[in-house]
């Protein structure tokens, strides 16, 4: 801090491709339709997989206003994360070049960067993996770029003109919401003036998905891809594999007010803690996730009875579902049973390091528009995960103040806040 009151971060941008549509809006129409965008893998051979089912999008950087140069040298993941950026800055009606460099930040989130195009290159490189030595000449000049994640952030800084702090944070599956508790941090102590965060992830790719179907995480319901990813159900048996990205622009309230922007919501809090238990297994009891929800909220000084809507980690298997059921009831007490709680994943799937942003833009416009997103493919309530997960079809209420929750493997857990912004007359 520089003795200065501390500032209040806001959302004046949002950029999301995800599965289902092109942009926020078909993102949004998805949710509140209740429809679901999991399918049959196409954009790899799924036939030597436990779960050929996947979240994709139907991306086309061309129409994206990728160049071929750009589409040809980007991974899948920095293309996604560009086009979202795109999206929020122009949405956020911001003039990045008329702004000082030093002052725009970057924080990106990504749980395993630029996979996609490591993988095929170490495929072009080993001939398949038949050669130890490989011939380096068969990979593309750009490998170094993808080996690291910090190109992705790099990019992004590129596209924004942002010289001020860049970072990406690689977090596993709580990347996302990491990434945006950072940015907001950096505008709430003075650090940047504007601050473009949010995450990336195209992990559709075959080591990914043989990692995750070596621990039996993804589900096996080949047959009915529609209606595989099952949060809360009593018959989950599995997350789905998802892609994806979303970018926010985050600015301090009264210069977006000055300036006549759009606010959507404030991150009121953020909160990150660590279980330092097991790579993959989760605690019954939810100890961690409901100490990183309590002090969210401490910073956001609100209570459970200001929650208006819990956007769910809900991945869809037995452990994390019962896991965060518990950590609710845990922080929040009786109110657990009152507040409505959703998981977008049972339609978008499960994009990783992406989703927790993806999920902060659902609370943006869950906010701005007094929608809340159901949980999808919701039929068979289990004895365990007992609250109200708004099942199968969207709920319009107005809401104030929004807990978004995520767990990562690696034993993190991370929770954000969002709240509805003051009134422009009312902003100090």
């Amino acid at each position: 801090m520089d003795g200065h009151a501390e500032k209040r971060p806001v959302i004046t941008g949002i950029g999301v491709r995800a599965p289902g549509g092109v942009g926020t809006e078909a993102f949004w129409k998805l949710l509140v339709s209740g429809r679901t965008a999991t399918r049959t893998m196409t954009l790899i051979d799924p036939a030597p997989f436990r779960s050929r089912v996947a979240a994709e999008i139907d991306f086309d950087p061309a129409a994206e206003g990728l160049s071929p140069a750009e589409a040809e040298t980007y991974d899948r993941a920095t293309q996604l994360a560009l086009a979202a950026t795109r999206e929020a800055v122009r949405g956020s009606g911001l003039d990045t070049a008329g702004t000082d460099p030093g002052r725009i930040g970057v924080s990106i989130g990504t749980a395993v960067g630029c996979t996609t195009s490591l993988e095929l290159n170490y495929q072009r490189a080993s001939d398949n993996g038949a050669h130890w030595l490989v011939d380096h000449t068969r990979s593309a000049e750009q490998v170094f770029d993808y080996f690291i994640p910090s190109s992705i952030g790099r990019d992004v800084a590129w596209e924004t003109g942002a010289e001020g702090p860049v970072t990406v944070i690689s977090t596993g599956c709580t990347s996302g919401l990491d990434a945006v508790g950072y940015g907001a941090d950096l505008i709430r102590t003075g650090r940047a003036d504007v601050v473009v965060c949010g995450a990336t992830d195209a992990p559709i790719s075959p080591i990914t998905v043989a990692c995750f179907d070596a621990i039996k995480a993804t589900s096996p319901n080949n047959d009915d891809p529609e209606h595989a990813s099952r949060p809360f159900d009593r018959r989950r048996d599995g997350f789905v594999l998802g892609e994806g990205a979303a970018v926010f622009v985050l600015e301090e309230l009264t210069a977006a007010y000055r300036r006549g922007a759009r606010v959507y919501a404030e991150v009121r809090g953020f909160a990150t803690r660590s279980n330092a238990y097991h790579m993959t297994g989760l605690t019954r009891d939810g100890r961690e996730l409901a100490e990183a929800i309590r002090a969210a909220m401490r910073q956001a000084r609100c209570t459970g009875d200001d929650l208006g809507y819990i956007n769910a980690h809900g991945s869809g298997t037995r452990q994390n579902d019962r896991h965060e059921t518990a950590a609710f009831k845990r922080s929040l007490g009786m109110r657990a049973y009152e507040v409505p709680v959703s998981s977008i994943k049972s339609m978008i799937g499960h994009s990783l390091g992406a989703i927790g942003s993806l999920e902060l833009a659902a609370c943006a416009l869950a906010i701005e528009y007094g929608v809340i997103p159901p949980t999808a493919n919701y039929a068979n309530p289990d004895p365990e995960c007992d609250l109200d997960y708004v099942p199968n079809v969207a709920r319009e209420q107005r809401v104030d103040t929004v807990l978004s929750v995520g767990s990562g493997f690696g034993g993190f857990q991370s929770a954000a806040v969002l709240a509805r912004p003051p009134a422009k007359a009312a902003a100090p």
